[in-house]
């Protein structure tokens, strides 16, 4: 099973197709319990999707027997200092004591940006610190683009590489930078394969802010419908297709989601076929750069 369960939804309002907004806990017990029936292994959370860890803390039922990956805080400074490194390390202390866990499987920088200004290493080093410690099995980084992969590998030794991809964001795949991760031995989680859930949204809802890309996007559709596949099925069934990704991270809001991504997971498809609904433009495929009117179909 590829799939791994995203968690920011159980911890903050997430994603431009939610309209749920963040889920019960009643509902998460349940997602739970139903992703271990699955086999779904790998959690996703962090320290800065609101209260997801405390959440997963309460809900996790005992042994559970998931892999749980978080994430450090944003440090976003000119140079890092020794403070610094304290406070990651004592961030994550506070993570595992949220989760209710001696341990974890993975963590991971959530601003790969600040391992690269003076005193960077720094940082890095207070997670090699707890992995020598047994405290965490894998650490590595959150990254948004082939440029802070290439910084990464050429610095520091890393296990885990968390980076986005989707059948509208193929830039890692093109510029060869999958190749690279796992030719250093490196295990690559996926996402924003749904982007959102723009993949998902019916074209009449779309926003306008993805006007420029329109066409693509009912192309995109079009091309789907033709081979009998759901909009799940594609964006799914294009990551799965490649081999680099070890696991494919996504948020759920309720069970029948996780039991709808879980049966659609099983589609692999030609990842060459899409080539043409690649999309370059980073103000369309990095969420983080959207610029969305509230209210606006």
């Amino acid at each position: 099973m590829k799939i791994g369960l995203g968690t920011v939804q159980f911890g903050v309002d997430y994603g431009v197709s939610n309209k749920d907004g963040k889920t019960p806990a009643g509902e998460v017990e349940s997602i739970l319990a139903v992703a271990r029936e699955l086999k779904v292994r790998v959690l996703d959370t962090a320290s800065l999707y609101g209260d997801s860890e405390q959440v997963l803390g309460n809900c996790l039922p005992a042994a559970a027997g998931f892999d749980i990956v978080t994430k450090t805080p944003q440090f976003a400074k000119p140079v890092v200092d020794a403070d610094d490194a304290e406070r990651l390390q004592q961030a994550f202390h506070e993570s595992l004591i949220k989760l209710k866990c001696d341990s974890l499987y993975g963590l991971l920088m959530h601003r790969a940006d600040d391992l690269f200004v003076p005193g960077g290493e720094r940082l890095m080093a207070a997670l090699t610190g707890l992995k020598q410690q047994g405290l965490v099995a894998k650490i590595g980084v959150s990254v948004y683009s082939a440029e802070q992969i290439d910084q990464v590998l050429d610095r520091f030794a890393v296990d885990l590489v968390q980076l986005p991809i989707s059948v509208l964001d193929q830039r890692l795949l093109r510029s060869g930078h999958l190749r690279k991760l796992k030719a250093a031995g490196v295990e690559v989680h996926a996402r924003s394969v749904f982007l959102q859930g723009l993949l998902l949204m019916d074209l009449s809802e779309i926003p306008a802010y993805f006007a420029p890309v329109r066409n693509i996007l009912e192309s995109y559709r079009q091309f789907i419908r033709a081979r009998g596949l759901t909009p799940l099925q594609a964006a799914l069934g294009f990551v799965s297709g490649l081999s680099e990704i070890d696991r494919i991270i996504c948020g759920v809001n309720n069970v029948q989601q996780l039991h709808d991504i879980c049966n659609a997971a099983n589609v692999e498809l030609d990842c060459a076929e899409f080539a043409d609904f690649a999309i370059g433009d980073e103000a369309i495929v990095n969420p983080a750069l959207w610029r969305l009117e509230p209210g606006k179909p």
